[in-house]
């Protein structure tokens, strides 16, 4: 009787020390510390979260919480967890579709983050800028127009929880000011707006507007295409040679044209020949253009 009793508490005890090992992170096979997150990190955290259909007002959420805490007008300046966020197939300006938040801001995605599997690259001052969509542990998702299936979330370095689309990372922008801005579309070449499915909004070939992307623009000093005029080509943002001087374009398609160079400052999507640059606000304004 003594001898079986003993087995069971030593049995006991080991069931013990092995509960233990599994709480102090360790493994309980090689005896090394077990690593702190694996690529279904991410996984397992949306398993956390709440999936609800329709929009944030439909689901009764609360006032100043959530996507409405950051209230419309205010840059946002820094990533704030959530207890939750809305994500809705919209239009903004010349962006459709594209998603929004509950706000009605719209969300971006940066092109040095991977999506397969989604890791963030977007880090230090560059959150700043670009603050991470992140939501709290356990919050709500709120999805409007959109599948479930094209969303989740990934852990930041700092361990945050930052939402994906179609395995992209988005952020908000800090130099949108209401709902609708899209200031930061095309910015640097990297940073575009995001569709419903992870792809880059107004880009279905890949180009800036709704159609056909320009691979090539001629800028003219003077009013309907007169000379002088300045040709430039390529992909991703280019600096004129002559700094606002164009008052009209020619180009093949669309593309994006910036009053600063290397594609900062104000912006206009232009699609095909502009005779005219001052009925857009860009006469002799012209620093930059960003090619799809």
């Amino acid at each position: 009787m003594f001898n079986k009793r003993f087995g069971m508490i030593a049995s006991a005890a080991a069931a013990s020390a092995l509960l233990l090992t599994a709480c102090n992170g360790t493994d309980a096979e090689t005896g090394a510390a077990a690593p702190a997150s694996s690529p279904a990190a991410g996984q397992d955290s949306a398993q956390q979260l709440n999936f609800l259909s329709g929009t944030a007002q439909q689901n009764k959420a609360q006032p100043k919480t959530g996507d409405w805490a950051n209230d419309p007008g205010k840059p946002a300046v820094k990533p704030v967890a959530k207890k939750w966020v809305q994500l809705s197939a919209s239009k903004a300006g010349n962006l459709d579709p594209v998603v929004v938040n509950g706000a009605g801001f719209t969300l971006y995605r940066f092109d040095p983050d991977d999506a397969k599997p989604s890791k963030s690259n977007c880090n230090g001052a560059c959150a700043v800028t670009w603050p991470p969509v992140v939501v709290a542990p356990g919050g709500k998702i709120f999805i409007d127009g959109v599948k479930k299936s094209d969303f989740g979330v990934v852990k930041r370095d700092d361990g945050s929880l930052q939402v994906t689309v179609g395995g992209w990372p988005v952020y908000r922008f800090s130099k949108d000011l209401k709902p609708g801005d899209t200031n930061g579309q095309g910015v640097g070449g990297t940073w575009f707006g995001v569709t419903p499915d992870g792809k880059k909004a107004g880009a279905p070939e890949g180009g800036q507007g709704g159609g056909k992307a320009a691979t090539s623009v001629t800028l003219s000093d003077e009013k309907n295409f007169g000379d002088p005029s300045e040709g430039l080509a390529g992909s991703g943002c280019k600096n004129v040679g002559r700094d606002n001087s164009a008052s009209s374009l020619q180009a093949s398609g669309s593309l994006k044209i910036w009053s600063e160079e290397n594609c900062t400052g104000k912006s206009k999507v232009v699609n095909g020949d502009v005779a005219d640059l001052n009925t857009i606000g860009f006469d002799n304004t012209i620093s930059s253009v960003f090619f799809g």
